[in-house]
């Protein structure tokens, strides 16, 4: 079942033949990871891009004052990395928590550039997909800067509901920008 997961996603961004969707398919192994374990840390470097089947991670970097700042959360049917450690296998500014136990399929970078030279329509597939990551991220930063704190929050809650509710005050503060007590203000406005 996580594989038809996975084929199901790539098919969304490219239409594959069944065998082409079981080549791929074959680069990718199943992880579990349990509540709270890193998938990644800030300074190791990154050796895979994740496709999540189960729970919810969160991709965040701890700053030189101890501040937590949330990338993005991605749950089940969502992609997670660190694309600069992964590309340029530097040391990773980012961690990837487990906010709930999970089950991901991991393809590492050799297996990436190996299917990609075998497949080479992968190389289409995975340049769309970055295209829309691309996309969704000029997006987010857009309403970072055009929309109040409050909107944001209510932008978040209304277009993530499932991941909304799995997560603390201090998780969507972070990913906000905002501090965890303007979070509070705000959500005993909505009451």
């Amino acid at each position: 079942m996580p594989y038809q997961l996975l084929k199901k996603n790539l098919n969304g961004n490219l239409n594959l033949s069944s065998k082409e969707l079981e080549k791929i398919s074959s680069y990718f192994t199943s992880k579990e990871i349990k509540k709270k374990e890193f998938l990644l840390t800030q300074g190791s470097i990154c050796k895979f891009e994740g496709f999540v089947v189960q729970g919810c991670f969160r991709v965040f970097s701890i700053d030189k004052n101890g501040n937590d700042n949330t990338l993005y959360f991605a749950a089940k049917d969502w992609w997670l990395m660190d694309i600069d450690s992964f590309m340029n296998q530097t040391p990773s500014e980012l961690s990837i928590e487990a906010l709930e136990d999970s089950k991901v399929l991991l393809i590492g970078r050799e297996d990436k550039q190996e299917l990609c030279n075998s497949l080479p329509i992968v190389e289409k597939l995975f340049k769309i997909m970055f295209q829309k990551a691309i996309v969704s991220w000029q997006r987010r930063l857009i309403r970072n800067h055009s929309l109040t704190a409050k909107e944001r929050y209510l932008y978040f809650i209304k277009t993530y509901p499932d991941i909304s509710l799995k997560l603390t005050d201090k998780q969507i503060a972070g990913y906000l920008g905002i501090r965890h007590e303007f979070l509070s203000k705000i959500k005993k406005t909505e009451k």
